[in-house]
């Protein structure tokens, strides 16, 4: 008597993530696009933000760590973020530290951070730095006037970082401006899409999320 007819197994094969980078100047409206695509892919999407990787200032008083330049690639740890971005790429989950930006150190807790299909690598420099870059599948950069992202800083570090005005006038002169031209504009050159004035531009949105709808 013939045996049922049972089917091969099929080895199950790891979907590979897709990998977004979204780089930009500080106020361009980065959050505002990465936030769209967590909303847009529920369950689907997770986002790596760049200002969690700022190395820790704990050793320096708290005069000297607001003299730093938190701008510049040195004051990221790129290595620890190369690594956790590989890790979601692998299908791991891992725990990400927590930057606390009114002490400059990193608060004693991480989040335990979960892989999905799409991966959102969110930072001003996130484009700056070929490591980063290499890991991408998809580049974009946010382009926005330098007096509305200006404006934007001010009204965000004034109501969620502590800051004065003359400290946020200072670091914007100092640092931010200088460290923009510097490493943040000439990044624009290597991304596959530039969105002007940021999550107010629907068309551009609409047409990444498309792209993205149909990958995932």
């Amino acid at each position: 008597m013939q045996g049922p007819n049972i089917a091969p197994v099929v080895p199950l094969v790891p979907l590979v993530p897709l990998v977004i980078g979204i780089a930009g100047g500080s106020g361009s409206g980065k959050s505002t696009i990465a936030q769209a695509i967590l909303e847009a892919l529920p369950d689907r999407a997770v986002l790596l933000e760049q200002d969690h990787y700022y190395r820790s200032m704990s050793h320096l008083s708290f005069e000297e760590r607001g003299k730093v330049n938190y701008d510049h690639p040195d004051s990221l740890e790129l290595d620890l973020f190369c690594a956790h971005v590989d890790e979601l790429r692998g299908g791991r989950p891992f725990e990400r530290p927590t930057y606390d930006f009114a002490s400059h150190s990193r608060a004693p807790q991480g989040v335990l951070i979960a892989p999905a299909p799409v991966i959102v690598v969110e930072g001003i420099l996130v484009l700056a730095d070929e490591r980063l870059r290499s890991r991408f599948d998809v580049k974009v950069f946010v382009d926005t006037d330098a007096d509305i992202r200006l404006m934007r800083r001010i009204r965000r570090d004034l109501e969620h970082r502590g800051r004065t005005f003359a400290q946020v006038r200072k670091q914007y002169y100092e640092s931010v401006r200088p460290m923009h031209l510097a490493f943040v504009e000439p990044s624009k050159r290597f991304a596959d899409i530039i969105i002007p004035e940021g999550g107010q531009n629907r068309v551009a949105l609409d047409l990444i999320l498309s792209h993205l709808r149909t990958r995932v």
